[in-house]
């Protein structure tokens, strides 16, 4: 039989859940009040300062936001770069994750120095936009994908993953006669499931919200993904001069602020949808890829 908890655990156990009841609640608030003042009206929202229900239901800021046909195009650039460039970092950051996890690998401690080193210095903005053009990737959807293709970050947190797999599943892949290739995809895949997830997600969240790789190397307007499309119409319901085609100039844009929270709206959606496949391994994969250096 479980023992009765204490006087002083079950003030504990209050305290705790209140606490954490009202940080999530600070937390989800503002969302709410994003998505409710996207679907309020102006009148309303001039009003009230925070909006929860809105008492009159309007869609003219979506009805503005898809006003544009260009906005679609601009959906399939972006999901076909996160898509691909999710896939394409997850192939090379596993392979190299894989590889400096092995302890038999000469020169893997110089080869993680440099990675680290990646991540506190960088070679800057100008450097960067060299590199790209010198690749002939301006004004190419891969100069969204390529320079950024393995994160530092990443990589460290699959390959602890890696190191805290058995020993004894490779050597006992290898009396079967599985080489390197297979034991990667045949047995190290499977069971980093977790850890694939996680990563999964912290790579298409990145590609998703692309924006200055976007302006700085993409000068045609037809390539643009969602996120700079979306500024473009956040900056025409300001009032300010902005690139107008694909628009109906017919329509009357909605106040700026009603805009604003469209566009967030618009913007995160995406990734809420796919979170809740991933969350159950979200956790674990973070946790267990993070305890062993």
């Amino acid at each position: 039989m479980t023992q009765d908890k204490t006087f002083g655990s079950r003030l504990f156990d209050i305290v705790n859940y209140t606490l954490l009841g009202l940080i999530a609640l600070i937390m989800i608030l503002p969302f709410l009040h994003v998505v409710a003042g996207s679907f309020t009206t102006a009148q309303e929202l001039a009003q009230k300062q925070f909006v929860l229900f809105p008492t009159v239901f309007s869609l003219d800021a979506y009805r503005y936001i898809f006003s544009t046909s260009t906005i679609f195009r601009s959906l399939g650039v972006s999901i076909g770069v996160t898509l691909f460039g999710t896939l394409l970092s997850l192939f090379l950051t596993a392979l190299m994750a894989y590889g400096l996890s092995r302890r038999d690998l000469d020169g893997r401690r110089v080869i993680m120095f440099l990675v680290v080193f990646t991540m506190l210095f960088q070679g800057g903005l100008i450097p960067t936009f060299i590199v790209v053009k010198s690749m002939g990737l301006i004004d190419s959807l891969l100069a969204l994908i390529i320079p950024s293709a393995i994160s530092a970050f990443n990589l460290i947190i699959m390959r602890n993953f890696f190191m805290n797999l058995p020993d004894g599943l490779e050597e006992s892949a290898k009396i079967d006669g599985a080489g390197d290739w297979g034991i990667l995809f045949r047995i190290v895949i499977p069971l980093s499931m977790p850890v694939i997830a996680t990563i999964s997600l912290f790579y298409a969240v990145t590609y998703w919200n692309t924006y200055l790789p976007a302006i700085l190397y993409l000068n045609d307007n037809a390539k643009w993904p969602i996120q700079i499309l979306l500024r473009q119409i956040v900056v025409l319901a300001s009032g300010l001069s902005a690139d107008t085609s694909g628009f109906d100039e017919s329509f009357v844009a909605p106040p700026e602020q009603t805009i604003k929270m469209a566009v967030i709206v618009v913007a995160t959606i995406p990734v809420l949808l796919v979170y809740p496949f991933l969350q159950k391994h979200f956790a674990k994969g973070a946790l267990l890829g993070s305890i062993k250096g």
